[in-house]
């Protein structure tokens, strides 16, 4: 053995082919590579907030976040967690350049943990504020020329939003696009805006990946609810610590789960247009489709959600949908308060067979608002009104409904033989004393 090994040995030191066994180890390893961001769990993430053409109603609804609340990332008091550091031109302590340190240290590579970029917003065009000798949105300064370039002097220029959306962005571990103005370019981007605003998506483009390969996130709202951001990010943390798999988004980078329904699915109203009754004006409790309601059309869940701390929302305080989370708006859905056009439609559709229906269900609701003794004494003991009994022609539907309800299943109560084995004896009393068609031997 001994031999073996030490005749290996000098056959590996002179360079000799070894035939069998282990591959010969390479001189030298492979040049290693540093990484730009850290792997496996993280400790510490820092989110660089920025905003656009902005009315800051995003950061007002995200503060009022209770599942996960804000307050529980920013202490990292939340399981599983890394600590949140949130670099917000509003809400931060810092000001001036020390509030924009951390920025250059994110754009240079020297900041040593990795960061998520929010944008809230429209981007503006910033070519179109320069050639005017201005910007329309910026945050943070920087000299060009001169001292920049080491020769003293120098200009100092206002850096835009946009700018550092460009140049933030690609390091991220995730860029999220909030509020509609931010995901689609909003009102800020409407018809005849002199900005021409867009959407981060449409900034950065369809090859935009960031550094974790993931395309620009988008939560839509005008404004959305806190919980619906605060939830996408926890998700996304938790892909980012190893604990959870990449959410699912749909095709425009909406989170599935949140956005993948239709306002009118969930609606509390949503039964009133399947009956073919709707609201004649703002108050009624009926369907508002015909006042100017786009919920069937519209991917939200406000009122499944609510707005702030699940409660609230446009159609449960009243109010009807104008679509402020789809890519169309405002354009695509003005004028508000008037009927849409495919409404009309549908909701003559609804009239003809909801009216069948809903009349037929309200023969089910008398029937089941009745007990089976009130049935056979003819009599509602009920001191609140005077409850009329059931007519001749109820009953006759009531007895084939009955017959079609218990086909092919057994019927409640007792049968004759199965005294014994069901109940172990006969019921007590006579006959008379119940009311109903159970067999009783009682005498």
């Amino acid at each position: 053995m001994g031999t073996a090994i030490e005749e290996r040995t000098n056959a590996e030191a002179s360079g000799e082919t070894m035939q069998g066994g282990q591959p010969s180890i390479p001189e030298t390893l492979p040049k290693a590579q540093k990484q730009n961001l850290p792997l496996g769990p993280l400790e510490t993430i820092h989110v660089f907030w920025m905003a656009g053409m902005s009315c800051d109603g995003c950061t007002i609804t995200v503060a009022g976040a209770t599942n996960p609340g804000i307050e529980g990332l920013l202490l990292g008091t939340v399981p599983a967690m890394p600590k949140v550091i949130l670099h917000h031109p509003v809400l931060s302590v810092e000001a001036g350049s020390h509030f924009m340190e951390a920025f250059k240290k994110a754009y240079n590579g020297t900041l040593g943990d990795p960061y998520v970029v929010v944008f809230e917003g429209s981007v503006p065009d910033e070519r179109i504020a320069k050639r005017m000798g201005g910007y329309w949105s910026a945050m943070g300064s920087e000299v060009i020329g001169g001292e920049a370039e080491g020769g003293g002097g120098g200009e100092q220029r206002m850096i835009p939003t946009a700018e550092w959306l460009t140049r933030l962005a690609p390091g991220s571990a995730a860029t999220i696009a909030i509020g509609t103005c931010a995901t689609w370019g909003g009102v800020p981007a409407a018809e005849g805006n002199p900005t021409n605003a867009m959407s981060v998506m449409d900034h950065l483009g369809k090859e935009f990946r960031s550094a974790f390969g993931l395309p620009v996130i988008n939560i839509p709202g005008c404004a959305p609810q806190g919980d619906n951001f605060t939830e996408t990010v926890f998700a996304i943390l938790l892909f980012l610590q190893g604990l959870g798999p990449l959410p699912s988004f749909d095709e425009l980078g909406r989170p599935s789960w949140l956005y993948g329904e239709t306002v009118h699915r969930t609606c509390t109203r949503a039964g009133y247009y399947e009956e073919g009754v709707f609201a004649e004006e703002y108050g009624d409790k009926e369907c508002l489709v015909e006042i100017g309601c786009w919920g069937p059309v519209v991917q939200c869940n406000i009122v499944k959600r609510g707005a702030i701390n699940h409660m609230g929302g446009c159609m449960e305080a009243g109010g009807i949908c104008i679509a402020c989370t789809m890519p169309g708006f405002p354009d695509k859905f003005s004028p508000f308060y008037k009927a849409p056009p495919g409404g009309i439609i549908s909701t003559t559709m609804s009239r003809g067979v909801g009216g069948v229906i809903r009349r037929l269900r309200r023969i089910s609701n008398q029937h089941a608002n009745r007990e089976k003794r009130w049935d056979r004494t003819e009599h509602v003991p009920s001191g609140w009104a005077n409850v009329p009994t059931a007519t001749p022609g109820l009953k006759f539907i009531e007895l084939f409904y009955q017959k079609w309800q218990h086909w092919g299943a057994r019927k409640p109560g007792r049968r004759p033989g199965e005294e014994q084995w069901l109940w172990g004896g006969t019921r007590p009393g006579k006959p008379s004393d119940y009311h109903d068609n159970s067999v009783s031997e009682g005498k």
